[in-house]
C-alpha cells in the first residue's frame, strides 16, 4: 500500500514513512507527487483565495516571524477592526478578480466575546452571501465561538502549527503547541473546514519540517487546506536575517504534503512574490493547487491579480470554483 493510500485509509503514517518520502531524489519525488495529484485532485485547477487584514498590528504575541507583534518595531501601522461594509466591498472586488475564497485575518492572540466578535459574525454572514468560501484566522478559538462562526456561515478556519512541536519554543513563547491543537479540535468539532500548515525558513531542520507534516497528517482528519509558507523576513523581527528558502526546499515540502495528505488543498502561500513563474510552475507540478491572490498578504507584498492572470494563461491553469458557485475566469480587479 502506498503512503498516500495509507493516509487515506486513516492508517498511522510514521515519521520514518514521511522521512523516506521527503528524502527521495527530487525528480522522483516530484513525479510521485504529480501522480498522486492526478489521482486525487482535479488537475489544471487552482483554488484562488484572497486575504483581507480586518484588524492589523498591535498583537500581544511574540511570534518571531510576525511584523504585527506589538513588541517589534516593524513600521506596521496599527488599524482597528474594519467596518463590515468595507470588508464586503473588498470581498466583492476579490471575487471579481477571480477569488473563490476570502480569508479574513485579525491580529489577535485569541477571539474574545465582545462587540468586535459580533462584527466579525456579520462579516462572515455577508461574505457567505456573496457565494464565496469564507475563512477566518484570528488566533485561538473556543468551542462555543467556533460554533457561532459555523452558524454564521464560516466555511474554514486557519490556524497554522507553524513548525514542529520540538522547534516551536524557538519561535513563540506566548502560545503553546497544545493551544494550537486545541483550537484545531474546536474548529473540527464545530464542523468547520480546517486550514493548517506552517512556515519554512525559520532556522528549523529538515526533521522539524517532517515533524510538522507528521502532526498534520496524523490528526483525526487531515486539514482540508495545508498552506506551505516560505518565510518573508521582515526588518525588526527576530528572524529578519534569515536567508531566503530555495525553491528546492519548497518543492520537497509541497510534494511530501501532497503525497501524505492527498485530498488536501496544498497552498503555495507566503514567499510567492520572490518566486519567478518558472519556480511557481514547479510547485504546481509538485502538487500545489491553491494560492493567495492580490497585492498583499496581511502586511507583506504578494503578486497582483493581473500577474497571476498572466501566469494562469501561460501555464494553462484555471481558478477552482467555490463549493457553491460556478467557475469564474481569473480577471483583473
Amino acid at each position: 500500500m502506498s503512503v498516500a493510500d495509507t493516509a487515506l485509509n486513516k492508517t498511522f503514517v510514521s515519521l520514518e514513512d514521511i522521512l523516506a518520502v521527503y528524502r527521495k531524489p527530487l525528480l522522483e519525488l516530484i513525479t510521485d507527487a504529480a501522480n498522486v495529484h492526478r489521482k486525487f485532485q482535479q488537475t489544471g485547477e487552482v483554488q484562488v483565495s484572497s486575504l483581507i487584514s480586518i484588524k492589523t498590528g498591535g498583537c500581544s504575541e511574540d511570534c518571531g516571524y510576525c511584523p504585527q507583534a506589538a513588541r517589534y518595531n516593524t513600521n506596521v501601522n496599527v488599524h482597528k477592526l474594519m467596518q463590515v461594509d468595507e470588508v464586503l466591498e473588498k470581498a466583492s472586488k476579490a471575487k471579481a478578480g477571480g477569488a473563490s475564497r476570502v480569508c479574513m485575518g485579525a491580529a489577535w492572540r485569541e477571539v474574545r466575546d465582545n462587540r468586535d466578535f459580533d462584527k466579525v459574525i456579520e462579516m462572515v454572514k455577508g461574505v457567505s452571501q456573496l457565494d464565496m468560501e469564507v475563512c477566518c484566522t484570528m488566533g485561538m478559538l473556543t468551542d462555543s465561538q467556533a460554533k457561532k462562526l459555523k452558524e454564521a456561515g464560516l466555511y474554514a478556519y486557519n490556524h497554522n502549527l507553524d513548525t514542529s512541536e520540538d522547534y516551536y519554543d524557538e519561535i513563540i513563547s506566548t502560545r503553546t503547541y497544545d493551544d494550537r491543537l486545541e483550537t484545531i479540535d474546536n474548529v473540527r468539532n464545530a464542523g468547520i473546514s480546517v486550514c493548517s500548515g506552517g512556515i519554512i525558513g525559520m532556522g528549523e531542520s529538515d526533521e522539524d519540517r517532517i515533524g510538522m507534516l507528521f502532526t498534520l497528517s496524523n490528526l483525526p482528519e487531515h486539514p482540508e487546506s495545508v498552506p506551505v509558507n516560505a518565510l518573508v523576513p521582515v526588518e525588526g523581527t527576530p528572524l529578519s536575517e534569515q536567508p531566503r528558502v530555495s525553491v528546492w526546499e519548497m518543492l520537497r515540502m509541497i510534494a511530501t504534503a501532497r503525497i501524505i495528505m492527498p485530498n488536501a488543498m496544498i497552498r503555495l502561500s507566503a514567499g510567492r512574490l520572490q518566486m519567478p513563474v518558472s519556480e511557481q510552475a514547479l510547485c504546481f507540478m509538485a502538487g500545489a493547487n491553491s494560492i493567495f491572490a492580490g497585492d498583499k498578504l496581511l502586511t507583506t507584498a504578494n503578486p497582483a491579480f493581473a500577474d497571476d492572470k498572466a501566469m494562469f494563461e501561460l501555464l494553462g491553469l484555471k481558478p477552482r470554483a467555490a463549493y457553491k458557485e460556478e467557475k469564474v475566469a481569473l480577471t483583473t480587479s
